[in-house]
């Protein structure tokens, strides 16, 4: 799946500015670690991107460029510039070739971590830059946290990105600062990256339907599936979906510290997330079904 953006100049005008004027700048004024936040994870590994391809451009920076370095990024294909996230390492011992060992990972772990200082060991002829954030099996971006990136994985590269090789760029995509250890932080130039469209956290329609959902006993499944279908066959159904997803993400941030319900609420976003995808198909699945399916998964655990 490709993130990069070749409109994140028009998305994030003073942003871009601010980053093309500090790489070309002869003392390059731009930290070797940056922590983009925001509602927006996808504007940010656009903007992320478009960093790493001014670092590397070896012609003009021109967003129309067509040098070897530019056009490996647009198509997200550049040796030395990587998106980290826990899916992205077979653990070492695990599963043969035909597995998929990254199945049920929930974190960036200490191995990932060694396995980028030993990659950061060899030299390189480009400018090295690591974007870390998290992903769904489906590709879709989410931001870090410090489940995803848990302490230990932290502590484990802070040397590294408080004294990183030459040439070399981390940036980290969150939802809040808050989110990631503050020894990261604090090593990180940070910036607020604004969404494109309004931020909207309200869930008011559907807290009454989902509240506590997690309590529902599995034989009542038909009748939170009724009322559901109700809910959305009276609203727009798109709109109580991202209202479902608001609920979750809240749930998400508040049970940090209970595993059980964290990852729960994760798998259940992603549900809700496929739900919201198959109503905007052409020809629309059949809502009935839609609302049936996601009831069944979200309860029937």
């Amino acid at each position: 799946m490709l993130y990069y953006n070749n409109e994140i100049d028009q998305k994030l005008p003073k942003l871009l500015e601010y980053f093309a004027n500090g790489i070309v700048d002869e003392n390059k004024n731009i930290s070797h670690c940056l922590l983009f936040w925001g509602p927006d994870i996808t504007s940010q590994c656009e903007l992320a991107l478009e960093v790493a391809r001014l670092l590397n451009c070896s012609e003009d920076k021109s967003k129309t460029c067509e040098c070897l370095n530019c056009r490996w990024i647009k198509e997200q294909a550049h040796p030395a510039v990587k998106i980290y996230t826990r899916l992205d390492f077979k653990e070492a011992g695990g599963a043969s070739d035909d597995e998929d060992s990254t199945k049920g990972k929930k974190n960036i772990n200490i191995g990932q971590a060694k396995a980028i200082i030993n990659e950061l060991a060899v030299t390189s002829d480009y400018h090295r830059v690591y974007i870390f954030c998290d992903r769904d099996e489906d590709g879709n971006l989410l931001p870090l946290n410090q489940m995803n990136f848990p302490e230990a994985t932290s502590n484990a590269l802070l040397k590294t990105f408080e004294e990183p090789p030459k040439n070399t760029t981390f940036i980290f995509l969150t939802k809040d600062k808050s989110d990631i250890i503050s020894t990261v932080v604090s090593r990180a130039q940070a910036f607020f990256v604004p969404g494109v469209k309004e931020e909207n956290e309200e869930y008011s329609l559907v807290e009454g339907v989902i509240g506590n959902y997690w309590t529902i006993a599995r034989n009542d499944v038909l009748e939170f599936e009724t009322t559901l279908m109700k809910l959305v066959a009276e609203n727009e159904p798109k709109e109580i979906f991202t209202q479902m997803q608001n609920y979750l993400l809240a749930m998400i941030k508040s049970n940090l510290n209970n595993k059980h319900l964290y990852y729960r609420f994760v798998e259940d976003l992603g549900y809700v997330e496929e739900a919201k995808r198959q109503i905007s198909l052409t020809p629309m699945m059949n809502l009935q079904t839609v609302v049936e399916n996601l009831s069944f998964k979200m309860i029937l655990k």
